[in-house]
C-alpha cells in the first residue's frame, strides 16, 4: 500500500509516515479533532527512487562538503532535478488520486505537508526544513507529493541533516494529504512553559491560515495561560496581514486584515478554555509537553500538528525560571542576560566588586561585570599568543583578528574608543566585561600586573578583588536553553557583530536579527576585500560573506536577520593589508564609506550582493538586507537597480535603508516610495551628525545624547511617515537598549527595537511594561 490512512496510524508507525504523519495519527486515534486524510508513506518515496533507479546518483550527489557553499548549490540542483524529472508510475498515480477523491467527495482542497522520519523527534526538531503547499486540488496534487520529495534535498536541508550527523541515505520522507482546514482564526500553543517546563501555556493566535503566524509574517496576539487557576495574561498585538484562500484561483494569499479586526483580540475566554482543554489532553496523552498548532472555524478547534517541545532541559527536571531569563543568582551575581553563564575562567561576577582597592586607570565601562586577572599589554597581533584563559587584554584599540584571544581573555581594556568602538560591541556579545576609552591603560599597567576590572563603573583596580565561585562553569560548556520573551506586539530583537556570538545572541529570544553588521566579517580577513581577492578570488571572498551570514540565519531560522552592506571607514581599511591606497580623510565618519562607497564601487558591491542571490538560492528566506548611510531616494534607486543587475528581485525580497542622517530622515517619504520595505534607525550616527558631536571625542562625548528633543522629533515623525506608507520602522543604534528609549519609541509605534545581547530581555520587559500602560490608558 502506497497510502496509509490517518485513522490507521499510531506512534508506532513514525518510520512509515514520519514524525508529522506519525502524529496527526496517534492524535486522529486518540479521538482529538483532527482534519481527515492520509499519508503518501516513506516507502512509497523509497520505491519510487529505487524503481527509477535514481537512488544512487541522488546519494551520490549530495555527498559533498557542505561548507563549500558552490558545490552544495551544485549537490541541491541535481538531486532535486533527479526526482522532479522522474514521472510517477501509473500504478502510483491512480492509488494516489483515488484516496485524495475519498477526501471531501472529490472536490476538496487539501493541505500537502512534508513528514521526514527525521523530523519532530524528542530531542531534535527538523521543522521547517521540508515543504508545505496549502489548498492543493487535484490538478496540482502529485507535482506537489513530488515536491515535498525533491525538497529532502534543498541546500538548507542537506547542510543542516548533515551539520545533526544524519545519514543522507538513512532519511526518508512522507507527504501528508489532508483536508485543507479554512481558518478564521489559528496559531500555535505550547502546552507547557517552553523553557523551564512549568505549567504556564503560551498561545499565540491571529487571524487567517496559521502560516501567517509560523512564518513570522505576522505579529501574533499572545495569551499566556496559568494552568493552576486559568488566569490569563493577555497581549493584543496590531494584526496588519493575514493568509487566507483566494475564493478564484484557491491558491493561499496574503491580504490586509480589515481595519475594524487589526487591534481586535483573537481569541475569547471561551476559545482559550477550550485550547486549553485539547492542549491538556494531548500533553497527557503524550506524558510531554507539547508544540501544537491549531485553527478555528465556526467555533470548532482542530489541531492541525503537535510536536515534542525539545527546549526544555529535562536532565535536572527543567531550568529554574531564573535560568530561563537571565536574571541574576543572589548567591552568585552571576548572569550573562541570556540565561548563560559569564566567563568564569577570570573569576568574574556581575553584581561589580566591592572593591578597596585602588583605581590606577579609569575609562567608559562598556560591557557590564567584574574580573580579576592578569593584565597582557597587546601591542601588535603577534602579542596576542601570550593571552591566556582568564587573562585581561590591555591594548590601544581591539581589531576584528583579536576576536579569537577576546573569547578566551576574562576582560578587555583599551586606550582609544567609545561605546560603539569594536572592543565595547564585540566585548557585550561575547559576553566580557569591557572598559574603553582609558587614553594611558597600555602605559600605565604592566604586562602580567594582577588588576580588578569593573565594566560596570568604568574602573580598572590594583590587584585581585573578586574571588572565583566554585559553582560556576566556563561558559563554553553552557548552552543556554532559549526562553520564553515577554509577549509584545512590538518586536524586540538583536545586534550581532560577529557570527561567533550568533548562538548566545539566539539563547535571548529575540524575534531576529535588527542588525548584523557584514563590515566585521571582511575586517577580520585583515585583508581589505581588493586584495582579498586578488590572492583569493571572487568565489573565495563571496563564500566567506555567506558562510558568516549563514551561520547567523541558521541559528535564528525562521526568524529574520537583517544584514547591513559593508559600511567600514577609511581608516579601518587602511591598517588592513592592502589598505595602504585608502583615502586619507580627516574625519572618516562623515566620508566614504556606507552605501555612497558601494555606489561608487559597484564591481566590489557585486560581490556582497552576489553573497544574498546565493543565500537565497540556498533558501535562507529569512535574511533581509540593508544599506547604510542612505541620504535620499537617489541612493535607494541606484542600489535598487544593481540588486536587480545581481539576480535579486527587490519585489520578493525584505529590504530597507538605515535612517543615519537628517537628509534620510527628511527624505524618507521618497524612500519610501522607491520600495523600501523597512527604515532602521542608527541612532549612533543620526544624533553626531544632528548635534555635530564626535561620539569617540573625549572632549565632547557629554553633549551626545540620543534622547535630545531634536533626536526623537525626527524619529517620531519618520515612524509616522512609514506608517502611512506601510513600511516597517526599527532601531537598531546604541539607543534602543536604554529605557528612556524604548518608552518613546514603544508609545510612538515603532515595529522594531533592536538591542545588544546583554540588553534584550531588559528591553522585553520594558516594552510589555509600556503596552500593558497603553492599553490600560486606552480603557479607562
Amino acid at each position: 500500500m502506497a497510502v496509509l490512512w490517518l485513522d490507521e496510524i499510531s506512534a508506532g508507525d513514525l518510520e512509515k509516515v514520519g514524525g508529522k504523519g506519525a502524529s496527526l495519527g496517534e492524535l486522529t486515534g486518540a479521538g482529538l479533532p483532527v482534519p481527515p486524510g492520509f499519508v503518501v508513506t516513506a516507502g512509497t518515496y523509497r520505491s519510487f527512487i529505487e524503481e527509477a533507479e535514481i537512488d544512487e546518483e541522488l546519494f551520490a550527489a549530495v555527498d559533498v562538503d557542505v561548507d563549500d557553499s558552490s558545490a552544495l548549490a551544485d549537490a541541491a540542483d541535481r538531486a532535486q532535478e533527479l526526482i522532479l524529472e522522474t514521472p510517477f508510475p501509473d500504478e502510483l498515480r491512480e492509488e494516489i488520486l483515488e484516496s485524495y477523491r475519498q477526501v471531501g467527495d472529490g472536490e476538496a482542497f487539501v493541505a500537502v505537508r512534508s513528514s521526514a522520519t527525521a523530523e519532530d523527534l524528542p530531542d531534535a526538531s527538523f521543522a521547517g526544513q521540508q515543504e508545505t503547499f496549502l489548498n492543493v486540488t487535484e490538478e496540482a496534487l502529485l507535482d506537489r507529493v513530488r515536491e515535498c520529495w525533491a525538497s529532502l534535498f534543498t541546500q538548507r536541508a542537506i547542510y543542516y541533516r548533515q551539520e545533526q550527523g544524519f545519514d543522507h541515505s538513512a532519511v526518508n520522507i512522507a507527504v501528508v494529504v489532508q483536508q485543507m482546514v479554512d481558518a478564521e482564526k489559528s496559531g500555535v500553543m505550547f502546552t507547557s512553559h517552553p523553557s523551564t517546563g512549568d505549567p504556564t501555556m503560551i498561545i499565540e493566535a491571529a487571524w487567517g491560515l496559521g502560516e501567517a503566524v509560523v512564518s513570522g509574517a505576522v505579529s501574533p496576539d499572545n495569551y499566556v495561560v496559568e494552568r493552576e487557576d486559568r488566569s490569563i495574561d493577555v497581549t493584543v498585538a496590531e494584526k496588519k496581514v493575514m493568509h487566507e484562500k483566494d475564493e478564484e484561483t484557491g491558491e493561499t494569499v496574503e491580504t490586509e486584515v480589515p481595519q475594524d479586526k487589526r487591534n481586535a483580540r483573537v481569541l475569547s475566554e471561551d476559545e482559550i478554555g477550550a485550547l486549553m482543554d485539547l492542549g491538556e489532553r494531548v500533553e497527557d496523552h503524550y506524558d510531554k509537553p507539547q508544540d501544537v498548532e491549531w485553527a478555528i472555524v465556526e467555533g470548532e478547534v482542530y489541531m492541525l500538528q503537535s510536536r515534542p517541545i525539545t527546549t526544555i532541559d529535562e536532565s535536572d527536571g527543567g531550568a529554574t525560571a531564573s535560568e530561563a531569563t537571565g536574571s541574576v543568582d543572589a548567591s552568585t551575581g552571576l548572569t550573562d542576560g541570556s540565561g548563560g553563564v559569564q566567563a568564569a575562567a577570570g573569576e568574574s561576577s556581575s553584581s561589580g566588586a566591592d572593591a578597596s582597592g585602588e583605581v590606577i586607570v579609569d575609562g567608559l565601562g562598556s560591557s557590564p561585570g567584574t574580573v580579576s586577572g592578569a593584565a597582557r599589554i597587546v601591542k601588535k597581533l603577534d602579542d596576542l599568543d601570550k593571552v591566556g584563559e582568564g587573562d585581561i587584554i590591555v591594548t590601544e584599540m581591539t581589531m576584528p583578528d583579536m576576536v579569537p584571544a577576546m573569547k578566551r581573555a576574562s576582560g578587555i581594556i583599551t586606550d582609544e574608543g567609545g561605546m560603539t568602538s569594536h572592543a565595547a560591541i564585540v566585548s557585550r556579545e561575547l559576553g566580557v566585561p569591557a572598559i574603553v576609552g582609558t587614553t594611558n591603560a597600555t602605559t600605565v599597567l604592566e604586562d602580567g600586573q594582577l588588576v580588578t576590572l569593573d565594566g560596570d563603573k568604568g574602573a580598572v583596580l590594583e590587584g585581585k578583588e573578586v574571588e572565583p565561585d566554585e559553582e560556576t562553569e566556563p561558559v563554553e560548556e553552557v548552552r543556554p536553553q532559549s526562553p520564553v520573551k515577554p509577549m509584545t506586539a512590538t518586536e524586540v530583537k538583536v545586534n550581532v557583530s560577529i557570527p561567533e556570538a550568533a548562538e548566545r545572541a539566539a539563547a535571548t529570544g529575540a524575534d531576529g536579527v535588527g542588525l548584523l553588521r557584514m563590515e566585521h566579517m571582511i575586517l577580520s580577513l585583515n585583508q581589505t576585500p581588493a586584495k582579498f581577492i586578488a590572492e583569493n578570488g571572487e568565489d573565495a571572498y563571496i563564500t566567506e560573506l555567506v558562510e558568516g551570514i549563514r551561520g547567523v540565519a541558521d541559528e535564528f531560522y525562521p526568524r529574520p536577520v537583517r544584514v547591513r552592506t559593508l559600511d567600514a571607514p577609511t581608516d579601518e581599511f587602511r591598517q588592513l593589508e592592502g589598505g595602504e591606497d585608502e583615502p586619507k580623510e580627516h574625519n572618516p565618519m562623515l566620508g566614504y564609506r556606507g552605501i555612497r562607497r558601494s555606489l561608487d564601487r559597484p564591481d566590489v558591491f557585486a560581490h556582497e550582493l552576489e553573497a544574498f542571490r546565493r543565500l537565497y538560492e540556498m533558501g535562507y528566506d529569512n535574511v533581509e538586507i540593508m544599506f547604510p548611510l542612505v541620504n535620499d531616494a537617489e541612493d535607494i534607486y541606484q542600489a535598487k537597480s544593481l540588486m536587480k543587475e545581481a539576480g535579486i528581485d527587490p519585489e520578493k525580497r525584505r529590504w530597507g535603508a538605515m535612517i543615519e542622517t537628517p537628509a534620510s530622515a527628511l527624505s524618507v517619504e521618497e524612500m519610501a516610495k522607491a520600495g523600501i520595505d523597512f527604515a532602521s534607525f542608527g541612532t549612533n550616527d543620526l544624533t553626531q551628525y544632528t548635534l555635530a558631536v564626535d561620539r569617540n571625542n573625549e572632549h565632547v562625548a557629554d553633549r551626545f545624547d540620543e534622547l535630545h528633543p531634536a533626536i526623537l522629533k525626527l524619529i517620531g515623525d519618520v515612524i509616522e511617515t512609514c506608517r502611512e506608507h506601510d513600511v516597517d520602522t526599527s532601531i537598531c543604534g546604541q539607543a534602543g537598549s536604554k529605557p528612556e528609549m524604548v518608552q518613546f519609541l514603544a508609545k510612538e509605534g515603532v515595529t522594531s527595537i533592536s538591542a545588544n545581547i546583554d540588553a534584550v530581555r531588559d528591553v522585553q520587559h520594558e516594552v510589555k511594561r509600556v503596552e500593558q500602560k497603553l492599553l490600560l490608558d486606552s480603557v479607562r
